[in-house]
């Protein structure tokens, strides 16, 4: 008999709580019931058919305190159900990757009928969320008990209630158990291995996984950039013009690895199955607003805004901003430089060890400025593209992902070109990029993860000493666990964190042959990025939704244009370098020529390296 979601148990006053949901502290009965029965409805009668109650029971509330927490589950079937609904991919017992269906859900390796381990609890979640987010308003003009929140058919009631104050986050639920073992083969034990990619993706999702996979293979590649760079460093130190065969060796480095990551990274989706998962036609973003009216594509109801007005924000008002905040930054460098000749003088002028030092007080203090201002300017950059009005996630995060690359590209490199290619001073270079690579490592270990972690720790044994000192006689494990989830952090995914590679690559690719233990420092800031990130993902951040994702997106031609830049870069100081010059003392046309040549070369290798997908 086909199983349908008409006759599935919403009732069930017991079961696996997955995700929370907190409301305001004033919501009103009335909005509470409504939100409840939507919930648990059937999906014919345009509910999400899950499970749902509150965290706390009457006497618990009364006992304690209300929170205002509700805890959402399904049952297995509905759960099953749910995985074919949103398109997962499963392997098969004749080891094909095929979208799960429940009808041939035999068909599929490890599935019985009992076996509720079937689909990971990320997956579990990653459903609720998409039914959750998928409760449609039908005949209501309005969230029950609040008139100015309107509702028009088709809206999305979740994304309404959040940005209507009325439901103040939903999350989901850690599990410990779960979590103890992940930490045990993750982060616990300082040790050189590999990470438990598998396990990571089963607990967090593919995105997640994918951003530590990256991380772990851009940490190995970097590994004979710093076998090869640390003799060279410490045989040629004083000499800053024997950086020919580095400068070569850098620019096939940065070219080949991106390559080969794209080969681990398709055979890593599709064994997950996000290779070959159906994308669903993308919903308009929660912050997208218009005149409503009918979508030509989907035929639904829903905001309409004209591409017309949005390109005129962005070319009117973001681009001239964005321009006006790139000028800024090159202002703040040309201030560098004067510090720079400031301090050279007054070394010139009166030699002591207090100027010598002095003489890195310059470039600690600019590192510093460009953390600041890459910090600020994101800020900016995510107001002004929230403001553009971008209809669809996607469309925000690429223009959101091009400002802030531009302008930290410029802020944290603008100075080594010009100290490279004007100046042409290679002993300045090598101290400005140490400087900037070690400050900006460091300020990152501090800010995005020992300083949460620290915040965090002190908040966890405020609430353990609340809930110790309860006397009610009720069991208050699962309370104190929501009670603590609830105020951690919110992982805003991972932008901040491929960022900061995107822009060790940079130091790495473009400048270190004239500063080879780049890739050394960068692979021991690695090594601790690693636990510090899995620490952050496990204690300090709520636990966030799985994203099936099937690459690391838009990053992936971040480093390869940034790979492109690095070819130029090499082949330009390569041409700079003695040793060349020395070969054509004559005719720098030559030279020049067979530069150009060189370049041509490798770009050509860029674009041209057979890709796996």
């Amino acid at each position: 008999m086909r199983v349908t979601l008409s006759t599935l148990d919403t009732c069930e006053s017991s079961f696996t709580p997955l995700v929370v949901i907190e409301l305001a502290q004033d919501v009103k009965e009335e909005t509470k019931e409504w939100l409840k029965n939507r919930i648990i409805a059937k999906k014919k009668d345009g509910g999400a058919q899950l499970l749902f109650r509150p965290l706390l029971n009457k006497y618990e509330t009364e006992t304690i305190e209300n929170q205002n927490l509700y805890l959402v589950g399904a049952s297995h079937i509905r759960l099953l159900l749910g995985a074919e609904a949103v398109g997962l991919v499963k392997e098969c017992t004749d080891a094909a990757m095929r979208a799960f269906t429940y009808r041939t859900r035999h068909n599929f390796k490890g599935f019985h009928d009992n076996n509720e381990d079937f689909l990971t609890m990320a997956e579990c979640q990653f459903i609720i969320k998409h039914e959750l987010e998928n409760l449609r308003a039908r005949d209501e003009k309005m969230i029950p008990g609040y008139p100015q929140a309107k509702l028009y058919p088709g809206k999305s009631l979740m994304r309404r209630l959040l940005t209507s104050g009325i439901v103040t986050q939903v999350f989901p639920l850690h599990d410990s158990e779960a979590l103890k073992k992940l930490e045990d083969s993750w982060y616990t034990r300082f040790a050189l291995k590999y990470q438990p990619i598998d396990n990571i993706r089963a607990y967090f999702g593919e995105t997640i996984a994918l951003y530590f996979g990256f991380l772990e293979y851009f940490t190995f590649a970097l590994i004979p950039m710093a076998v090869i760079g640390l003799p060279y460093y410490l045989f040629v130190w004083e000499d800053y013009d024997k950086y020919v065969i580095f400068a070569s060796f850098n620019l096939i480095w940065s070219t080949v690895i991106l390559e080969v990551w794209k080969r681990g990274c398709a055979n890593m989706t599709y064994r997950w199955g996000t290779l070959v998962m159906k994308r669903q036609f993308e919903e308009p973003r929660p912050g997208f607003h218009g005149v409503l009216g009918i979508n030509s594509v989907t035929g639904r109801e829903e905001p309409l805004y004209s591409s017309y007005k949005r390109q005129l924000r962005v070319y009117l008002v973001s681009l001239p901003l964005v321009c006006l905040c790139l000028y800024f930054s090159l202002y703040v460098m040309m201030v560098y430089f004067d510090m720079e000749v400031w301090v050279l003088s007054l070394h010139e002028d009166s030699e002591s060890v207090w100027t010598s030092l002095l003489l890195y007080v310059p470039s600690v203090v600019y590192a510093i400025v460009i953390e600041i201002m890459n910090r600020l300017y994101r800020y900016a950059a995510e107001f002004l593209t929230s403001w553009e009005n971008h209809r669809l996630e996607s469309a925000y995060q690429n223009h959101l992902v091009l400002k802030v690359l531009v302008f930290n590209f410029l802020n944290c490199f603008a100075s080594l070109f010009y100290i490279a290619f004007v100046l042409k001073d290679m002993k300045l270079l090598r101290q400005s990029l140490a400087t900037l690579l070690i400050t900006s490592q460091i300020l990152n270990q501090v800010v995005e993860s020992l300083l949460p972690y620290w915040l965090q720790r002190k908040y966890c044994a405020k609430v353990k000493r609340k809930v110790q000192a309860l006397k009610a006689n009720v069991d208050t494990t699962l309370y104190e666990q929501v009670l603590l989830e609830k105020e951690m952090g919110t992982y805003l995914g991972t932008f901040d964190d491929y960022l900061e590679l995107f822009l060790q690559f940079g130091y790495v690719s473009l400048f270190s042959c004239v500063y080879p233990l780049a890739a050394a420092l960068a692979v021991l800031n690695n090594f601790t990025e690693v636990n510090s990130d899995a620490l952050k993902m496990c204690r300090v951040f709520k636990r966030p939704f799985a994203e099936p994702s099937a690459s690391i997106g838009v990053w992936q031609l971040a480093f390869e244009t940034m790979s492109v830049i690095s070819v130029v870069t090499n082949c330009a100081l390569i041409g700079m370098s003695p040793q060349v010059n020395a070969v054509f003392p004559e005719s720098k046309t030559d030279l020049v020529l067979i530069v150009v040549a060189v370049e041509v070369l490798g770009l050509q290798g860029c674009f041209t390296m057979p890709s796996s997908y």
